[in-house]
């Protein structure tokens, strides 16, 4: 009895979990303007894609913008590798990742951290693992 009320209320979190991982985001590639007009807007791939980014560019021309839906592993991969070119200057790139609908619009807001994107995903993992082991049959030795 004790194994099916952890369970239910683990699934719950799970599921209440699984339902906010579905977010809206501007998606455009590499233009002047900054494309956060409802046009642009879409929505991501459930479970897979729960983080915005957002990468500008200066160039020659003028600044350049590309937004998109991504992967919490792959934003975050992405913004720290190019963390030493976001300058400001010349040929700088800086990509920025955030998890709250179209927070990948005009105003640049805080980026979450990658450790608090980590902590995330180890809660969830964790969650996972303690589900498991109640789930699973124990086998008793003769």
């Amino acid at each position: 009895m004790r194994r099916l009320v952890l369970f239910a209320a683990l699934a719950g979190v799970l599921v209440g979990t699984v339902d906010a991982l579905q977010i809206q985001c501007y998606q455009c590639e590499e233009m002047k303007q900054d494309c956060s007009a409802p046009e642009y807007v879409v929505n991501c791939t459930v479970n897979v894609q729960d983080m915005c980014q957002k990468e500008v560019l200066v160039r020659a021309d003028g600044i350049h913008y590309r937004k998109s839906c991504a992967s919490s592993g792959a934003c975050l991969i992405a913004s720290s590798g190019y963390q030493q070119f976001c300058t400001g200057r010349l040929n700088s790139v800086c990509i920025y990742c955030c998890n709250t609908p179209l927070c990948n619009g005009p105003r640049r807001r805080r980026p979450i951290s990658s450790a608090a994107a980590t902590s995330n995903l180890q809660l969830t993992i964790q969650m996972l693992l303690l589900l498991a082991f109640y789930v699973m049959p124990r086998h008793h030795e003769a």
